[in-house]
């Protein structure tokens, strides 16, 4: 006969008969913060929202297009924020084809 492990192994304290009801208590989840058109800073002229550890979503223009920039930074020995090559740059086209498949994308995770 196989024997029980330690985890199975469980012995009944005076905790577990009362009937305080604190058995039934789930441990509270943390929320996120929630990230709000509020959230956008102006950074070197460019909205930016902080979406996660050193990740930022800017709109930026170069050669006067508009541009929808995902993007990992990195701290440099100065202490300034570079661009990562980890990242997207979407033109507004392609930005608002990912805005409509959003929901679907939502649907099936």
């Amino acid at each position: 006969m196989p024997k029980a492990s330690a985890k199975s192994k469980r012995t009944v304290s005076d905790s577990d008969s009362s009937d305080s009801g604190s058995d039934n208590v789930k441990p509270v989840k943390k929320s996120r913060p929630s990230e709000t058109k509020d959230s956008c800073e102006v950074v070197n002229g460019e909205p930016t929202w902080k979406i996660g550890t050193q990740r930022f979503v800017k709109i930026r223009k170069f050669k006067s297009k508009t541009f929808v920039d995902i993007r990992e930074y990195w701290t440099d020995d100065k202490g300034e924020q570079k661009p990562g090559k980890k990242g997207l740059c979407m033109n507004l086209e392609q930005w608002d084809m990912l805005t409509q498949i959003i929901p679907e994308v939502n649907q099936r995770l």
